[in-house]
């Protein structure tokens, strides 16, 4: 809206974990990541065969035993770490005098999902976004991926918010000292 004023909000996001331990929880988050076509960069017509044929239906099991053995009662870990990050964050940038900026987390993959996390922000009434990926280093796999998914979801939306995408910071001062 012309003439208000301009809400602030980061997205820390992380690449995803699977809701729950279970084998249709695991599938349904192998499917979302492994259909990625920067994730798995095969032709997409062999692809499918080869997913749905033969991973998803043997590695699904095998992975959620392998989440049962690191999932803590509050949830996935990847899930719980990230949104610690997110609250501290938000708790450092309050300190410097930036209280009125929002930090949401996101997963690339899985819940909250980027695009339903973009969604609550725009019901915020954040109009000025910063994209920060929790990796530091691009990567056509992970980086590109968050890029792609915040861009078909705004070529949906009439009133696309001010976008900053944070590409790397794997050699920036504060994140080597840190």
């Amino acid at each position: 809206m012309h003439g208000a004023v301009s809400h602030s909000a980061i997205v820390l996001v992380n690449l995803g974990t699977p809701d729950e331990p279970t084998r249709s929880s695991v599938r349904r988050y192998l499917k979302q990541f492994l259909s990625d076509p920067r994730v798995v960069e095969i032709p997409s017509r062999i692809w499918w065969f080869i997913l749905n044929l033969f991973i998803l239906p043997f590695r699904s099991g095998q992975s959620a035993a392998k989440y049962r053995t690191i999932w803590t009662r509050e949830g996935s870990p990847l899930r719980i770490h990230t949104a610690r990050q997110a609250e501290k964050l938000h708790a450092v940038l309050a300190e410097r005098g930036h209280e009125d900026v929002q930090v949401a987390m996101a997963m690339r993959y899985g819940t909250p999902s980027l695009p339903d996390v973009l969604d609550q922000l725009k019901a915020d009434g954040c109009d000025r976004i910063v994209v920060l990926p929790a990796y530091p280093q691009y990567s056509g796999t992970t980086t590109a991926s968050i890029w792609d998914s915040v861009f078909q979801h705004y070529a949906r939306v009439r009133n696309v918010p001010e976008l900053r995408l944070v590409k790397h910071y794997h050699d920036h001062e504060g994140y080597i000292h840190a």
